[in-house]
C-alpha cells in the first residue's frame, strides 16, 4: 500500500510510528476518509503505547513459545465468620481498628465502572441500571448512600474514586450531576477514565472497526491500578491523608461498603492487599478462589482445578478451595504507587474474540469464529506481589449478588429477591416480620442504606422508637 504523507510533523510522526512498527495498514483507507477522520484515526494512534503492543504480540501472539506446563496449586488460609469467643475478640479488635480509621478520614471508597449494561438491555452504563426493587434505585445511588452513610456513621467523609470507561465516563458525570451526587458532597467524588488498548488480529496487526478507528478495548480491572496512578488520584487521596483503598465492582448492590471489620483486619495485619470471599455453594460452582499459584497467593479459575480438586475438603468439612473470589479489595495506598512503579507491574493476560472489524475494501466484516487477541490485566494478580495479605469470608447472603444477566442466575430477578430477602431478615430481627406473600416469597421491601447500613442499625433504630417511612408492593 502508498503510505499517505502528512501536511504537518505531528501528524508525519504518527505515520512514521504506524510503519516502523509494522501497522501502516490502518491507514489503507486514508484517501477514503475526510480530514476530519484523519485526524480522528492519528490522534487515537498518538496515544498508542507500540513498545508494550509489541511486546504483547511477541509474548501472547506470534511467540511459538511452549506452555512450561500446570502451576502448582494450594490452598490459602481463609480467615472465617468469627464464631468462637476467641474469634469473636479478634474481630471486635479488628473491628475497632476499622472504625478509627474511618473516624480519621483514611479510608477511599474506589468503584470500578466502566461496563455497559447491553447485556441487560439497557444501553446505558450499568452504574445507571436502577435496581432497588422499590424505589428502583440505580446502582450508583445504592453505593452512594452506603458511603453517604458509612461516613455520617463515623462522622468522617469518605471520598469516592470512580473509573469509568471511554464509553461510559460522560454519561456517567452527567447522571451523577443530574442526581445531585446523591448526597455526597461534588468535591468528594472524583471520575476518571480506564486506559483502552488495542486487540490485534491473529498476525499481531491492528483491526479497524470504523474506517477512522483503530479497535481498543479497556485494559482489564488490573488497569484500575494505572487508572489510579495517571489519573492523579493516588496524588489526590495522599494529599487528603487517605492511607487504604476500599475497592469494588459496580454490579453488586449487597455489598457493606468500607466495612471496618474488614479493613481493621487489612490493618492490624500490615497487608498490602486483602480479599472478601464467599464460600461457594457447591464444589462445582463457576468461580475463581483464593489459593497459593506456585507459592505465590492469587485467584485460581475454576477451569484450572480438576474435578477431584474442586471437591476435595479439609478436615472440618471445608471445601480446600472454597473461598470464591467476589471482587472485593482492601488496597494499601502505598502498595498501589509501588504496582504503578516504572509502569503497571501487573502482567497481561489473552483473550482470543470474535471481533468485528473493516477489511481491505473498506466493508464492515462480522466473522463466526474468533479472529482477534484482546490483551487484558487482572487486579488480583497484585495478590502475587504481597508480603501480607487478609482472605476474609463473608455471608454470601449479606454481600454477594451482583446483576450480570438479563435473565437467569444474577438477573434483575434474582437480584432484586436477594436484596428483599436480606432486608427482610434484617426486619425480621428487629421484630418487625413482614407477612409472606405468595409462593411463601415476602413482600416488597425496601430499607434505604441512609435508614440502616446493617441488621444492626435497624435493630438499634426500632428499639430507641424511630418511626419508619414504609414502602411495599407485591
Amino acid at each position: 500500500m502508498k503510505i499517505p504523507k502528512a501536511a504537518n510533523k505531528r501528524d508525519q510522526a504518527v505515520i512514521d510510528k504506524l510503519v516502523a512498527h509494522g501497522q501502516q495498514h490502518a491507514l489503507r483507507v486514508w484517501d477514503e476518509i475526510t480530514p476530519g477522520s484523519r485526524d480522528k484515526l492519528l490522534r487515537q494512534a498518538e496515544k498508542i503505547d507500540f513498545d508494550l503492543l509489541d511486546r504483547l504480540v511477541a509474548e501472547h501472539v506470534t511467540s511459538e513459545k511452549k506452555s512450561a506446563g500446570r502451576s502448582k496449586i494450594t490452598a490459602a488460609p481463609v480467615t472465617g465468620q468469627p464464631c468462637t469467643d476467641e474469634e469473636i475478640a479478634e474481630a471486635q479488635k479488628a473491628r475497632k481498628v476499622g472504625e478509627e480509621m474511618l473516624t480519621a478520614g483514611k479510608v477511599a471508597a474506589f468503584v470500578v465502572a466502566g461496563g455497559q449494561a447491553t447485556r441487560l438491555g439497557y444501553d446505558y452504563p450499568k452504574g445507571m441500571f436502577p435496581i432497588s426493587p422499590v424505589r428502583g434505585k440505580s446502582l450508583f445511588q445504592v453505593h452512594a448512600e452506603k458511603i453517604l452513610a458509612r461516613g455520617r456513621r463515623y462522622d468522617s467523609k469518605i471520598p469516592f474514586y470512580v473509573m469509568t470507561s471511554e464509553a461510559s465516563h460522560r454519561q456517567t458525570v452527567d447522571f451523577f450531576e443530574q442526581y445531585d451526587y446523591f448526597g455526597l458532597e461534588p468535591g468528594d467524588v472524583r471520575f476518571f477514565e480506564q486506559s483502552m488498548i488495542p486487540a490485534v488480529d491473529l498476525d499481531g496487526k491492528f483491526l479497524l472497526e470504523a474506517k477512522n478507528r483503530i479497535f481498543t478495548n479497556p485494559n482489564g480491572h488490573g488497569g484500575s491500578l494505572m487508572a489510579l496512578k495517571k489519573s492523579g488520584a493516588l496524588d489526590h487521596m495522599k494529599a487528603v491523608g487517605i492511607e487504604e483503598i476500599y475497592y469494588f465492582q459496580v454490579d453488586n448492590p449487597l455489598l457493606q461498603i468500607c466495612d471496618p471489620l474488614f479493613i481493621g483486619r487489612h490493618r492490624l495485619a500490615k497487608a498490602q492487599m486483602s480479599t472478601e470471599v464467599v464460600a461457594k455453594e457447591d464444589p462445582m460452582e463457576k468461580v475463581g478462589v483464593i489459593g497459593l499459584i506456585d507459592g505465590k497467593l492469587g485467584v485460581v479459575e475454576y477451569s484450572n482445578l480438576t474435578e477431584e480438586e474442586m471437591r476435595e475438603r479439609l478436615p472440618d468439612g471445608k471445601l480446600k478451595y472454597g473461598g470464591g473470589n467476589i471482587a472485593v479489595h482492601m488496597i494499601n495506598l502505598a502498595f498501589a504507587e509501588k504496582m504503578n512503579k516504572g509502569g503497571l507491574q501487573l502482567p497481561y493476560h489473552k483473550a482470543v474474540k470474535a471481533v468485528p472489524y473493516v477489511n481491505e475494501n473498506g466493508e464492515i466484516v462480522r466473522p463466526e469464529k474468533p479472529n482477534a487477541v484482546k490483551f487484558e490485566t487482572f487486579v488480583f494478580d497484585a495478590l502475587g506481589f504481597c508480603k501480607n495479605s487478609v482472605t476474609m469470608e463473608v455471608a454470601r447472603a449479606e454481600e454477594f449478588h451482583p446483576l450480570k444477566n438479563a435473565s437467569g442466575d444474577f438477573s434483575v430477578e434474582t437480584v432484586q429477591r436477594a436484596m428483599v430477602d436480606m432486608h427482610s431478615r434484617w426486619l425480621q430481627a428487629a421484630g418487625l416480620a413482614l407477612p409472606r406473600a405468595a409462593q411463601d416469597r415476602p413482600w416488597a421491601v425496601e430499607i434505604g442504606p441512609l435508614t440502616a447500613l446493617d441488621k444492626e442499625e435497624l435493630i438499634a433504630k426500632v428499639r430507641s422508637g424511630h418511626s419508619f417511612s414504609w414502602g411495599l408492593c407485591l
